[in-house]
């Protein structure tokens, strides 16, 4: 990867320090908290200061080279300080999505023996340090937690803000000291799967920028641009291409913090956006508002969406309601985005294929044997270059890549003549509900703590908007006749599972359809949910 340039063992510092010499006063981030309407301005030099003071105090808090450090954050200018701070000092940034709750928390923090958390202390009107203060006792090695807006020992800006760390210790020899290399670990990323639990995901600068720079390239993007982000930065989409990517460019980058496409409207007349990536729901709601408002949107040239297929509808949409260029991606939290449209294309690519790969990275489709089938033949989607993860922490026997370096995506694909594929289907357990992996097996387990449920299986249900709600197939154990939607939600709430992850129908079936080994056919499940979409039958 060295030979080919797709590695160049730079890291996001190096790029951090070269606009920091060449444009130090240009704005490096503009935040927008929505339900305050506040907006944040700071510049590189502004954002550098801060970062160092908090790379200083984290050390002098004992955070040590390699220890990890979570942050469940919200789009907010912290969570991009945060991560250069660790990047600093040596420390692994884990970011965590604010969906998540006690049932997932205390299993990612566990299991990443996360040194330090970063919270809120209220968001959307959740309290996230009475939550956390709630899992104290099963966490032995979180030694701090710090509150964004909190008070006395734990609050973010008394201890690492308003104290001058970096006066009581000398930064250049401690980040000498604690420098890194393309090759380290500097993202734990947590992603859903089958296996029950999730997986941690561990990335490099290598990895990471191998990723970024030919995504820009295939974009035409440059420091002339100005990056929006609104889907998350917690996620491997915001944190690539609203965190990272605009450090690349030495150019600014727009985040907000909740999604409302009215909101987005007034941000992008102001701000003058030219590029943004989100999930296909994000772009069917700003299309919802956009006739309305298309010279407050006239700057955005780029909307790349992905993790859902784009209907031909919003495509065609967009064309009259929006400047913009629709472009579809496929891609991992493992990977990034491995295949994009080009600019270049036509729209019917966007509509009808998930793109052809990007620089340094291969895909092929192959059989049940490893054979590569014939072009527009359905097959198992396999990736492997340079932006593949480095494993899964603590468990090297799921880092599933053969002796070529092929990585099995769990994804069913076709691939056409020009190399464009198209995502057809999952051999992987999981439910994608607005571009988030819901993890079904997880969910599964819980529901067969339910006094009434014998046997469980959740699969995908199309929806339009979101690409597939959660369905859940239940049949009952003798002596119960009935079980309805809510009390499976308010059972899984008392489980303390995430709202997103709720099941949204419920269909109590005699028996569940098996092979004559007794594993349940959720192919068969799969073709009965269509049905849901088609006769409406929400419950």
């Amino acid at each position: 990867m060295l030979e080919l340039g797709a590695w160049n063992d730079m890291i996001i510092t190096d790029y951090w320090d070269a606009t920091l010499s060449s444009t130090p006063d240009r704005h490096a981030l503009i935040a927008y908290n929505v339900s305050e309407d506040v907006r944040t301005t700071l510049s590189y030099r502004e954002l550098d200061r801060i970062v160092t003071r908090m790379a200083a105090g984290l050390a002098s808090l004992g955070v040590e080279k390699s220890d990890v450090i979570s942050c469940q954050l919200p789009n907010w200018w912290q969570m991009t300080a945060l991560h250069l701070a660790c990047v600093r000092i040596g420390a692994i940034l884990n970011p965590l999505m604010p969906i998540f709750r006690e049932h997932e928390l205390s299993f990612m923090l566990g299991h990443a023996q996360s040194r330090v958390l970063v919270i809120p202390k209220v968001f959307r009107g959740f309290d996230y340090a009475a939550m956390i203060d709630g899992l104290r006792g099963e966490l032995p090695h979180l030694q701090r937690i710090l509150v964004i807006g909190g008070e006395g020992d734990n609050s973010f800006e008394q201890v690492l803000l308003e104290q001058p760390w970096e006066e009581r210790v000398d930064t250049r020899a401690l980040f000498a000291d604690r420098l890194l290399g393309g090759d380290d670990v500097v993202q734990l990323l947590y992603t859903s799967g089958t296996t029950g639990e999730p997986k941690g995901v561990l990335h490099t600068s290598n990895t990471l920028f191998s990723n970024v720079r030919p995504y820009a390239e295939r974009l035409h993007l440059n420091r002339d641009d100005i990056i929006f982000m609104a889907s998350p930065i917690a996620h491997q989409t915001g944190f690539l291409y609203g965190l990272m990517m605009p450090i690349y460019l030495q150019t600014t980058t727009v985040l907000q913090d909740a999604w409302d496409p009215l909101y987005a409207v007034k941000v992008a007349a102001v701000e003058k956006p030219t590029f943004t990536m989100a999930s296909t729901p994000f772009l069917a709601d700003l299309l919802e508002v956009a006739h309305k408002h298309r010279d407050e949107l006239s700057s955005l040239r780029i909307f790349v969406a992905a993790g859902a297929p784009i209907p031909e509808a919003l495509v065609e949409r967009a064309g009259s309601a929006v400047n913009a260029q629709i472009i579809s991606a496929w891609g991992m939290t493992e990977n990034g985005a491995v295949t994009m449209t080009r600019p270049e294309d036509d729209a019917g690519r966007a509509i009808h294929s998930d793109g052809v790969v990007l620089p340094y990275m291969d895909v092929q489709v192959v059989d049940d044997h490893g054979q590569v089938v014939p072009n527009g033949s359905e097959g198992n989607l396999m990736v492997r270059g340079a932006s593949l993860f480095v494993g899964y922490l603590k468990r090297p026997e799921l880092y599933g890549v053969d002796n070529h370096g092929w990585f099995a995506t769990g994804d069913l694909a076709r691939m056409d003549a020009q190399g464009y594929i198209r995502i057809t289907g999952r051999t992987k357990d999981v439910v994608i509900r607005g571009g988030e992996n819901v993890p079904v097996v997880e969910i599964e387990n819980l529901l067969y703590k339910h006094p009434a449920i014998s046997a469980v299986a959740l699969v995908g249900c199309p929806d339009e908007r979101l690409g597939e709600r959660v369905c859940a197939y239940v049949t009952l154990h003798d002596g119960h006749s009935s079980l309805t939607l809510e009390d499976v939600v308010n059972f899984l709430l008392e489980q303390r599972l995430t709202r997103n992850y709720l099941p949204e129908y419920l269909e109590v079936l005699p028996a569940l359809p098996r092979t004559p080994s007794g594993k349940i056919q959720k192919f068969k499940l799969r073709e009965q949910a269509k049905s849901i979409r088609l006769n409406g039958n929400k419950r």
